[in-house]
């Protein structure tokens, strides 16, 4: 392929993007942070970085981890452990994502791996171009910490430094495995060839496990809150990449996309995306075109969203609907929401917070509490 043929295909890519991590020319600032972040793992400490969700965490760390001081020096691991239920999930994860990102680098880093964890040795083999395959299952793990320790002792064995980037960390406080967090703080401290990046985006779990007096790991990191990007920030990148693909977006626009989403970065790339698509080369982009847009997402989730509120208690549905009117939802056991409402009860409703938050269809914050989805939301009223 020719030069000018590969710059015209980069030209055609969305520079919203809603979806992984590309490059720093598709990323939107935080160049305070990621100095913060690399400064700090680079200089021997490690991580708590907090945030709330879809505020661009995991871009954060990708973008990091693609900067040249990190690249160049680093094997670098992202494991997201959202959806594991116990320490052998978490176990299986990470060897999983160890493995697979440790192929770049050939077949000798991959051996060094699997001949430290020579419990998973049977679930791991070379095809014959020498490419690793990862059949290890659940059942297959007998003995999870010992195999945990296997892990932590490649990572101190390597033959180059290690970041671990552990995404959604908060998850571990649910598993059912007793002593969990001082098991893994004792592995940690005694491994001295990795960093580790802790990310949650339960900033009161997160707070209570790095904080607390009482908790394994408390004093044991730096803390790196991640907030918005800011307002002229956003403007200035979005303004920039429509008037390089030969569009015009005003600034008015972008500020309006981004106070309709707090500033939360993903919905904002989102809506972003498809204004970007909408708007033809040569042309603008209007501000019917924002609700234009909205519509246009929203229905795309149509059937999931009307699955996922089939599926809840009537209780559950009806208090979330109400969370979705307020926007920002306070106070809600108290007797002036109830009566708002018409809700049955502040003891039916503390039932109805309950499981909403244990399924993560509501976030709260200093008692605050709204629909995590911000399309749902809209969906709902």
């Amino acid at each position: 392929m020719r030069i000018d043929e590969y710059t015209a295909m980069k030209q055609l890519i969305n520079p919203f993007i809603t979806a992984g991590y590309v490059s720093a020319e598709y990323f939107c600032d935080r160049e305070t942070e990621s100095t913060d972040l690399i400064n700090q793992i680079t200089n021997g400490n490690n991580l708590a970085l907090i945030s709330p969700r879809r505020m661009g965490k995991t871009g954060l760390i990708m973008h990091c981890f693609a900067n040249n001081k990190i690249r160049s020096s680093y094997y670098t691991f992202f494991v997201d452990i959202y959806a594991t239920k116990s320490l052998r999930d978490f176990v299986l994860s990470l060897s999983r994502v160890i493995l697979e990102q440790l192929k770049p680098f050939g077949r000798r880093a991959i051996e060094m791996f699997v001949n430290c964890v020579r419990t998973l040795q049977a679930g791991i083999s070379f095809d014959v171009m020498g490419n690793p395959s990862f059949n290890v299952q659940l059942g297959d793990l007998q003995d999870t910490q010992t195999t945990l320790e296997e892990i932590f002792n490649y990572l101190d064995a390597a033959d180059k430094p290690c970041i671990v980037a552990i995404d959604e960390f908060q998850q571990i406080a649910s598993y059912p495995e007793k002593n969990l967090e001082a098991l893994l703080r004792t592995h940690i401290q005694h491994c001295n060839n990795a960093r580790f990046i802790f990310a949650g985006s339960q900033r009161h779990i997160m707070g209570n496990m790095f904080l607390s007096p009482s908790r394994p790991f408390y004093q044991s990191v730096s803390m790196l809150y991640l907030e918005s990007i800011s307002l002229e920030k956003y403007v200035e990148f979005a303004v920039s990449h429509f008037k390089k693909a030969g569009k015009t977006v005003s600034e008015e626009i972008v500020a309006e996309v981004y106070n309709r989403f707090d500033g939360t970065t993903w919905y904002i790339q989102k809506l972003l995306n498809t204004l970007f698509m909408m708007t033809e080369e040569g042309g603008v982009c209007t501000r019917d075109m924002i609700d234009s847009a909205l519509e246009s997402i929203i229905a795309s989730y149509r059937y999931n969203y009307e699955e996922t509120i089939f599926r809840l208690p009537e209780k559950q549905k009806e208090l979330l609907i109400t969370i979705a009117k307020e926007g920002k939802a306070k106070a809600i056991t108290g007797s002036r929401y109830v009566k708002k409402y018409r809700l049955t009860s502040a003891s039916s409703v503390q039932a109805a917070l309950k499981g909403l938050l244990e399924k993560d269809f509501i976030t709260t914050e200093q008692g605050t509490y709204s629909v995590y989805d911000k399309f749902f939301a809209l969906w709902l009223i």
